[in-house]
């Protein structure tokens, strides 16, 4: 992302991070569309006025989805805990004084999710959480919309964001046949279902991919 954008985007959050209230920003979108990125810089850059917590860390454990026969579809929108999720945004919108929140991360090389990960101190005004489905109005997630006080969409070039998906599947030991395929048939159609709630965001950010 270009530095003016980025500078207009931090600026942007900067409005919400506003000490005495705690606000939480949502950046959605389809994956590998950078969403991990934009929000660790909004944070970074932010010092410490934002923390971030990713919707990734209500992952369902592998067990769980294979016992739900899930598995070969792991981050659909039935692929994660929805409710708890929302739960910890509740939680998080109404901070209790010198009470420290654990949240849950996701651990790529892993690929599991790592309870009480990311502590979020209760004098940080501003929480900053991306994920999928944050816009999603089905499948136990439509509550997560009225839990966020601003939603950016990120996007970006398909065919982009489809090369970033593969090379981070194979960065994290997945071979390169199957990544491709992964990529293909189960987060491409993650992508579908994301695109559907590009409409209920605040802002649309449109980015350009490596040339």
């Amino acid at each position: 992302m270009e530095t003016a954008a980025l500078n207009r985007l931090v600026e942007r959050a900067r409005l919400l991070a506003v000490p005495g209230r705690r606000r939480v920003l949502g950046i959605a979108g389809a994956p590998g569309a950078g969403k991990s990125t934009l929000a660790g810089r909004l944070v970074e850059l932010l010092g410490g006025k934002a923390v971030l917590v990713p919707m990734d860390g209500f992952h369902l454990a592998r067990a769980e989805l294979v016992r739900l026969g899930r598995a070969d579809r792991k981050g659909a929108p039935d692929t994660f805990d929805a409710a708890g999720y929302a739960a910890l945004l509740t939680r998080l919108r109404t901070p209790e004084p010198g009470t420290v929140v654990y949240a849950p991360a996701f651990d790529r090389s892993i690929e599991e999710p790592v309870a009480g990960s990311i502590p979020v101190d209760p004098a940080v005004p501003l929480v900053v959480t991306e994920g999928n489905y944050l816009l999603h109005d089905r499948d136990g997630w439509a509550s997560v919309r009225s839990l966020l006080d601003e939603v950016w969409f990120l996007e970006l070039d398909g065919e982009e964001r489809v090369r970033r998906l593969v090379e981070r599947h194979v960065r994290y030991g997945k071979a390169r046949p199957y990544a491709e395929r992964w990529v293909r048939e189960s987060d491409e159609a993650n992508a579908r279902v994301v695109a559907g709630g590009r409409d209920r965001a605040d802002l649309v950010v449109s980015q350009r991919g490596a040339r």
